[in-house]
């Protein structure tokens, strides 16, 4: 029982940190977005600073963990032990697995000030995975779904 707990932790770890959540990357675009007309403005940076993307609150690290600590739970004792164990071990399995769920799909991000060359100014906060200094000459590129991204306006 022992080896099938661990081999439950195990795949609720992979399950759990593997892209969960969709990419906010300034690089990435969904499938949805492909191969459809996106408008583009350049401007300037003004202003970078580092801020954070919250992780997913989907409720899958809840049920995951939950599941596994009531699994695990109930190897401890026997009989009415066991059942207390599974109960306990569900409820501390759910807590850690909704915690492992957030942490595990937060991103480092840039929260880009950008003085547009029409005069307007916009923020955008994306994953940090492009750096960018005040001054830069940028892109703006807008999808038909809203989505707003920033990208330098020549690609190293």
């Amino acid at each position: 029982m022992k080896t099938l707990g661990r081999l439950l932790l195990s795949g609720i770890f992979v399950a759990v940190t593997s892209g969960c959540a969709s990419s906010r990357s300034g690089k990435v675009y969904s499938r949805d977005q492909a191969r459809k007309p996106h408008t583009v403005e350049t401007g300037t940076v003004e202003a970078v600073s580092e801020v954070t993307i919250e992780g997913t609150k989907s409720g899958f690290g809840t049920v995951v963990g939950g599941v596994a600590g009531g699994v695990l739970g109930s190897t401890v004792g026997k009989g009415s032990g066991a059942t207390i164990g599974a109960a306990v071990g569900a409820l501390a399995g759910a807590a850690t697995g909704a915690l492992a769920e957030e942490k595990t799909t937060r991103k480092a991000a840039l929260e880009i000030t950008v003085k547009l060359d029409s005069g307007r100014t916009v923020v955008v906060v994306q994953e940090a995975d492009v750096v960018f200094v005040g001054g830069e000459r940028v892109r703006m590129v807008k999808g038909p779904d809203g989505t707003v991204r920033v990208r330098p306006l020549v690609e190293q």
